[in-house]
């Protein structure tokens, strides 16, 4: 059975976020989950809270409350592009310099061992 969790319209580039993501992308949950914790990134968190509503997900569709999320895999992991902000600055001698603010789409897929 898998279940699968969406975060959309992250405040941060999907280059940052894949970096993080490389890391714990086929491990088993308790393993990305332990990683993930103690990691320093800022996407770490997301990724991790991401994963736990995946958990959550699959909780709610196999109605068992013996199931331990412990034996769950990471199926898919993967970070899309989304909107990009522009923003513009002052620059000097009174020009305007164009901000980028990029936003990403994170996609979790959880399988059970079965």
């Amino acid at each position: 059975m898998e279940s699968k969790a969406i975060t959309r319209y992250i405040h941060q580039s999907p280059r940052k976020l894949r970096k993080t993501l490389n890391i714990v992308r086929g491990r088993a949950v308790g393993d990305a989950l332990n990683i993930l914790h103690f990691s320093p990134q800022k996407s770490a968190l997301i990724i991790e809270k991401t994963i736990r509503s995946a958990i959550a997900n699959m909780m709610q569709m196999v109605d068992d409350v013996n199931m331990n999320p412990e034996k769950l895999d990471i199926k898919e992991a993967f970070v899309n592009g989304g909107p990009v902000m522009r923003r513009f600055r002052a620059a000097s001698m009174g020009r305007a310099a164009r901000l980028r603010r990029p936003t990403s789409h994170l996609t979790i897929v959880l399988t059970d061992n079965n």
